[in-house]
């Protein structure tokens, strides 16, 4: 597992997105870094509302949730491709959201790993109410997969980004996922 020790885009600029957006926006901070305990307090500070980490970057996930809990911000826990999805499972009921990975971490444009499904499918079973989320390849094309397997939150970069008319994908990726969600509560 390799983690960069460095982050892109650090407390300063989320300080800096903070004062010029207001509260409203809700900044969840991704740390794919090799120590994600040492940056906790400066993203809390700089005005971060979750703070997701990898599950395999750290030695003690309970005192890094912990620490994160304590510094006033929600808890995502990532986990890999190839880390199993038991490995999160006692985790769980501790974190605000589970992030399962549909690509290796590191860079964009990689193509969907659907082989990711069941994951998200068995924490969606296993902890009804526990916000899921996607990242990796997702857009018009994966996010049915995504939203019928159990995600409810959805990173999706270069589908947006690159598309003629980002706002409707925008669209198009939160009404799929609010579907599969009624249709989900409805089937309880």
């Amino acid at each position: 597992m390799h983690f960069v020790p460095n982050i892109t885009f650090g407390h300063p600029v989320v300080e800096s997105l903070r004062k010029q957006l207001g509260q409203d926006p809700f900044f969840d901070m991704h740390m794919m870094v090799s120590r994600p305990e040492q940056w906790v307090k400066p993203m809390a500070v700089a005005g971060a509302n979750q703070y997701t980490f990898h599950l395999e970057a750290t030695e003690n996930p309970g005192a890094l949730i912990k620490d994160i809990r304590e510094n006033g911000m929600k808890v995502g826990l990532a986990i890999k491709p190839g880390t199993t999805v038991e490995y999160l499972a006692p985790w769980a009921n501790q974190i605000d959201m589970a992030l399962v990975m549909t690509v290796e971490p590191g860079f964009g444009g990689q193509k969907f790993m659907e082989d990711m499904m069941p994951k998200v499918h068995w924490l969606r079973t296993q902890f009804p109410s526990l916000d899921i989320e996607v990242d990796g390849g997702v857009g018009p094309d994966t996010i049915h997969k995504c939203a019928e397997a159990g995600a409810n939150m959805i990173v999706s970069g270069s589908a947006i980004m690159r598309s003629e008319d980002p706002r409707s994908v925008i669209n198009l990726l939160r009404n799929v996922c609010s579907e599969a969600a009624q249709k989900r509560s409805l089937d309880r």
